[in-house]
C-alpha cells in the first residue's frame, strides 16, 4: 500500500500525515479473566446494539445459570463475536458501554486498549476496512455453520489502520460517537410515535362488545354504527395474471398490486410513485375493466408468511393510468361514502383485526378469505368524527415518515462517511 492511499478521502483540517498499519496486538490486551462470582449479568452481542443484556435481548437466558466459566468483561472494553450474520459477516466487535461489567462466553475475543482511542476502534469496527484481514484468517467451523473458524492469536494478529495523531482518532471517535447520539434521538422519536400511534389505534376505536371508544373528540356522544361487512363493501374482481404473464413480451402490465406489494405502502397508496403498476397494452385493459380501482377502495393481502395476512389499505390516491388489483389481494369498493382516511386505519387496528385472527387459515403461510371478511362486523361513527379521526391518525402517520425519513438520512451520511473517512 502506497503512503498516498494511506489518507482518507475525508479528513478533519490540519492533518496531513499518512496513516499507518498497526497490528490489534499493538494497541491491545487480550481479556481473558474469568468470572469468579462477580457478576451474574450474560452479555450477548448485536450488530445493531451491540453488547446487551442476553435475558432481554433473547426475551430468556441462553447462557448456563453457572458463569463462573464465563469470561468477565469490564466497562470500556471490547469483545469479538465470531458468529456471522447478514448485518455482520465476519463477525461484530462491540465494546461495553451499557454497564460496569458481564460475563461473555469463552467463544469470544475480549481485549482491552492501551494504545489507541476507544471511540476510534468503536467506529473503525463499524466499517468493513477489518474485513480483509479477518477473511484471511477465518475458516467456517465445523460444529456450528455460521461461528468462525478464528484463533485468539490469528485475530490479534490482523492488521489495522489508523492515525498515528492520538489527536486524529480523538477527533474521528468524538464526532461519529455524537453522530450516533442524533441517530439514537431520532431513532427513539421514531419508536416513541410507533408507540404511541398503537395506543391511539386501540382506544379510537370500540373493544368487543362497546359502541364507543375509550378516547373521542369533543363534541361526540352518538353511539357507533354496526354493520357486517358484506352491508358496507362489495367486492371486486382480482385478476389473476403471474407476474410472469403481467411482465410478459408485451408488457401487459407494470403495476398490480400483490400482496406482498400491498404491504409496503402503509395505509394508503401514492399516486406520485413510479413504481406503481399499471396497465400498458390498450388490448388487456377491456379483461379488466371490472377490476379498475378508485379511490376509496380497500384492499386486502390475502396471503402472507406472517401477521400481513389481512393488512388492509386504502386508496387515497391513484396514478392517471387505469389501475388493477392482483394475485393474493382482496379488492372492495365501500356502498357508501366513508370519511376520507379512515378505513385505512381502523381495518388495519387491532380493534378490526381481533375478528379475522380466529378466521385465518395456514401455520407459515397465513390466508384470509373474502367469506371471513364477509363474516366481520365494521364499526363507525357519523362523517364528521370519522373524518377527525382520519386526521389525527394521519398526521401521526405523517410524524412518523418525517422521523423515519430523518433516521434515514443520518444512516446515510454516516455509511458515507464511513466510507471516506477511514483507510
Amino acid at each position: 500500500m502506497t503512503e498516498q492511499a494511506k489518507v482518507p478521502a475525508i479528513r478533519f483540517a490540519g492533518f496531513t500525515d499518512p496513516w499507518e498499519q498497526r497490528k490489534l496486538e499493538d494497541i491491545a490486551n487480550r481479556v481473558t479473566r474469568k468470572n469468579e462470582g462477580e457478576s451474574d449479568l450474560p452479555l450477548t452481542i448485536s450488530s445493531q446494539y451491540g453488547l446487551v443484556d442476553q435475558r432481554t435481548f433473547f426475551n430468556n437466558q441462553v447462557a448456563s445459570k453457572d458463569m463462573s466459566g464465563y469470561y468477565l468483561l469490564r466497562k470500556g472494553e471490547f469483545a469479538y463475536n465470531k458468529s456471522t450474520s447478514g448485518d455482520s459477516p465476519w463477525g461484530a466487535v462491540k465494546r461495553l458501554v451499557r454497564y460496569e461489567k458481564g460475563c461473555v462466553s469463552t467463544l469470544y475475543i475480549c481485549f482491552g486498549l492501551d494504545g489507541a482511542d476507544p471511540d476510534f476502534l468503536v467506529t473503525y469496527y463499524e466499517t468493513d476496512r477489518w474485513y480483509k484481514a479477518v477473511q484471511m484468517i477465518a475458516a467456517e467451523g465445523a460444529r456450528n455453520h455460521g461461528l468462525l473458524n478464528i484463533a485468539p492469536n490469528d485475530f490479534f494478529d490482523t492488521a489495522l489502520i489508523l492515525p498515528p495523531s492520538r489527536e486524529e482518532q480523538e477527533l474521528i471517535g468524538l464526532f461519529f460517537a455524537r453522530l450516533d447520539n442524533l441517530i439514537t434521538l431520532h431513532q427513539r422519536k421514531y419508536d416513541k410515535l410507533v408507540i404511541f400511534k398503537k395506543s391511539m389505534l386501540e382506544k379510537m376505536f370500540p373493544k368487543d362488545g362497546e359502541s364507543v371508544p375509550e378516547i373521542r373528540f369533543a363534541g361526540f356522544t352518538d353511539p357507533w354504527e354496526q354493520r357486517k361487512f358484506g352491508d358496507c363493501f362489495e367486492f371486486l374482481k382480482s385478476n389473476t395474471l403471474s407476474r410472469a404473464g403481467l411482465n410478459g413480451e408485451k408488457g401487459t402490465a407494470r403495476n398490480v398490486h400483490y400482496g406482498d406489494i400491498l404491504i409496503k405502502f402503509g395505509d394508503c397508496l401514492d399516486g406520485e410513485r413510479s413504481d406503481l403498476p399499471f396497465i400498458t397494452d390498450d388490448t388487456v385493459l377491456p379483461k379488466f375493466a371490472g377490476s379498475i380501482l378508485r379511490e376509496g377502495d380497500v384492499i386486502f393481502a390475502d396471503t402472507a408468511e406472517d401477521e400481513a395476512a389481512g393488512k388492509c389499505v386504502e386508496l387515497r390516491k391513484l396514478p392517471k393510468e387505469p389501475t388493477i388489483s392482483g394475485l393474493h389481494t382482496i379488492p372492495a369498493r365501500p356502498r357508501f361514502f366513508f370519511g376520507t382516511g379512515y378505513l385505512g386505519h381502523y381495518l388495519n387496528s387491532d380493534a378490526y383485526h381481533r375478528q379475522l385472527l380466529p378466521l385465518m387459515q395456514g401455520i407459515k403461510v397465513i390466508s384470509v378469505s373474502k367469506a371471513a371478511l364477509q363474516d366481520t362486523q365494521v364499526r363507525f361513527p357519523g362523517l364528521s368524527e370519522q373524518a377527525a379521526i382520519g386526521a389525527a391518525l394521519s398526521e401521526i402517520d405523517n410524524l412518523i415518515t418525517l422521523h423515519q425519513r430523518k433516521l434515514e438520512l443520518l444512516q446515510n451520511i454516516k455509511k458515507s462517511l464511513l466510507d471516506k473517512m477511514f483507510v
